[in-house]
């Protein structure tokens, strides 16, 4: 369980909220928003051109006079993204545009529904769709260089005599778009919005793609400041990190300084004493992915692991089955 001090309040704690998933994209089959550096961590307008090189992967991020789109300006993303998955789980047909409420947009990510808000909100959508992306993607032995925006394009839909935007319609770019075909996708929790600080939410996305199944990640402060894409000086850096391991607010994982200039991430809730059972067999998470096409089975194990060991009961006599029911429960919400 995350402690809640420092985290921003649940604004709205009455509503369902949706399974939030991430995309992936390319290169090299890489969960590349994730793994690099793409969306600014500034708080003001950012108009730096950014360039990234790590293991032959080279991103160059061009911002548009409105600025960098923000890692904030990235919620908008990932509620375009859930809403297709949403529909391709329930076997209906998507395009690349997406039209929704800027309403629930606004709710599902924990946001303020002001009249300021909204404004926010169009300042959001300039940035995604201003922000071009240039990189190398290595196929067949050749290097192919390609460019894209965010976002290609969007449209905001108002109520008659000036009233507030009713709905939007964002059309996303073609390489996000066959990301998300692919349902290549991985789950946030839901206290991802309501982490304060732009270099929380991105220390969690590396956790969270690092971790994976694995109990726990480490990584050197060096490659962490490198991946994050954070402007401060290493020292500055550093005791960013610290303050973040005394307040200890980070969703779904602890951090904890090593010797060596090294930060370990240890996945919460994590089962070290074999409750709930041996570890699952690749047959029944092929079998829960049949279930839920499209979720993310590990994240679904760790809950379902995690479930188990708060309840206080045994562990099951016969856990595959207990896991694959676990699926068929979440999957029917």
């Amino acid at each position: 369980m995350t402690r809640s001090g420092g985290l921003l309040p649940e604004r709205h704690p009455t509503r369902d909220f949706f399974v939030c998933d991430i995309w992936s994209a390319i290169p090299k089959d890489d969960l590349m928003t994730m793994e690099h550096p793409v969306f600014s961590l500034s708080t003001r307008p950012d108009r730096r051109i950014l360039s990234y090189i790590h293991n032959g992967t080279e991103i160059t991020v061009v911002p548009s006079v409105k600025g960098l789109a923000t890692i904030h300006d990235k919620d908008i993303l990932i509620y375009c993204i859930s809403q297709l998955m949403a529909a391709l789980n329930a076997g209906r047909t998507v395009a690349r545009t997406v039209t929704l409420k800027a309403h629930d947009l606004l709710v599902a990510t924990n946001r303020e529904t002001s009249g300021d808000a909204y404004r926010r909100l169009r300042e959001a959508f300039e940035r995604l769709a201003g922000t071009r992306i240039t990189t190398n993607l290595e196929t067949g032995g050749q290097e192919i260089t390609s460019g894209f925006g965010l976002i290609e394009s969007w449209e905001i839909v108002r109520k008659a005599k000036g009233g507030r935007m009713s709905s939007v319609s964002v059309t996303l770019s073609d390489w996000l778009y066959r990301a998300v075909l692919s349902k290549s996708v991985l789950t946030l929790s839901r206290d991802y919005f309501r982490l304060r600080k732009p270099l929380e939410r991105r220390i969690y996305e590396l956790a969270r793609k690092h971790c994976g199944r694995q109990k726990s990640w480490r990584v050197s402060v060096d490659l962490l400041l490198k991946k994050s894409g954070s402007a401060s000086p290493r020292r500055v850096f550093r005791k960013m990190l610290r303050d973040m391991i005394v307040a200890d607010h980070l969703p779904d994982y602890e951090m904890t300084e090593e010797a060596g200039d090294m930060i370990r991430f240890i996945r919460r809730d994590t089962v070290v004493d074999g409750a709930a059972g041996p570890p699952l067999r690749a047959e029944v998470l092929e079998e829960a992915r049949r279930i839920w096409p499209g979720a993310d089975v590990y994240q679904l194990e760790a809950e379902w692991r995690a479930w188990t060991q708060r309840s206080g009961r045994p562990a099951p006599r016969a856990p595959e089955a207990a896991f694959l029911g676990f699926v068929r429960t979440r999957a029917g919400r």
